[in-house]
């Protein structure tokens, strides 16, 4: 959990990650999508709460039309995977930051800061 922000906080993290989002749709790497999945849904959970199952599968962030089930992605499927990924998770990032930068929406642990 990361906590108590401002809404300037929750700002900056959600463009820094954005930023790495567009960065891993250009040049895709699985390792660093991972990591960057785990900040994102850190992110997200702390200001607006866990989702439950329904809003996932709204969102079908990590899940590629194209599954490879039972082997190894080859290193094209593996680029596309992480590029649709990527997206996804990048599209669900710029509803948060217009719900809170243009909405003025309140978020959970919210300390303050300009709307």
């Amino acid at each position: 959990m990361i906590g108590a922000m401002t809404r300037d906080e929750l700002i900056a993290a959600t463009r820094d990650l954005l930023d790495e989002g567009e960065r891993l749709q250009a040049a895709p790497e699985l390792s660093q999508l991972r990591r960057w999945l785990q900040r994102s849904d850190d992110l997200l959970s702390d200001a607006w709460g866990s989702m439950d199952r329904y809003h996932m599968a709204w969102l079908l962030v990590g899940r590629p039309k194209e599954i490879v089930r039972g082997r190894p992605m080859t290193a094209d499927e593996e680029v596309a995977y992480v590029r649709e990924v990527a997206e996804q998770k990048t599209a669900a990032l710029r509803m948060s930051l217009h719900a809170v930068e243009e909405q003025g929406m309140p978020f959970r642990g919210e300390t303050g800061g300009e709307r």
